[in-house]
């Protein structure tokens, strides 16, 4: 079993409150749009981190972190980048992509809105953290905790704190 933190769009802010989370977790997912390298080094002192860039991230934080990740976590094949759409409008770029990848798992950011939906046409969830950065037009910052084992995803937890 493996339990999951998973967050997008922090914009360059690392609160103790991702911290106290992150201290809870055996990996932290950041669905890009990082802001700096400092978040993911802090983050990394707690738990293994999967991260991938977004479209505001510097070049150094795209060094560090590549446009997308595809692994497999306790049976399930996951796929994260930072821009993706939702169920049924993905981007027309990961459309196809995503009949290809065969992901049980589609995560991405960028919208600040938080969704988990489940895909029937493709078998897969799609997760979209929403934000937890303080900078965008989002009203509340959010991050979502659940747990991965013998291929199934339970326990979701959605976390949210004020701007």
């Amino acid at each position: 079993m493996k339990s999951i933190l998973l967050l997008s769009d922090t914009h360059g802010h690392i609160g103790k409150e991702m911290i106290r989370h992150a201290k809870t977790v055996d990996e932290v997912w950041h669905a890009g749009d990082i802001g700096s390298l400092e978040v993911t080094d802090i983050l990394s002192k707690h738990a293994l981190v999967r991260a991938v860039h977004g479209n505001i991230d510097s070049h150094e934080v795209r060094i560090e972190h590549p446009k997308e990740q595809l692994f497999e976590c306790e049976g399930m094949k996951v796929w994260m980048i930072h821009i993706g759409g939702y169920p049924p409008n993905y981007t027309k770029r990961l459309a196809p992509l995503l009949y290809q990848k065969k992901p049980d798992i589609f995560i991405c950011g960028h919208s600040h809105i938080l969704k988990v939906i489940y895909d029937k046409k493709l078998n897969l969830l799609h997760m979209n953290p929403g934000a937890i950065g303080k900078s965008g037009f989002h009203k509340v910052r959010t991050m979502l905790k659940f747990k991965i084992e013998n291929k199934r995803v339970f326990d979701m937890e959605i976390i949210e704190y004020p701007i």
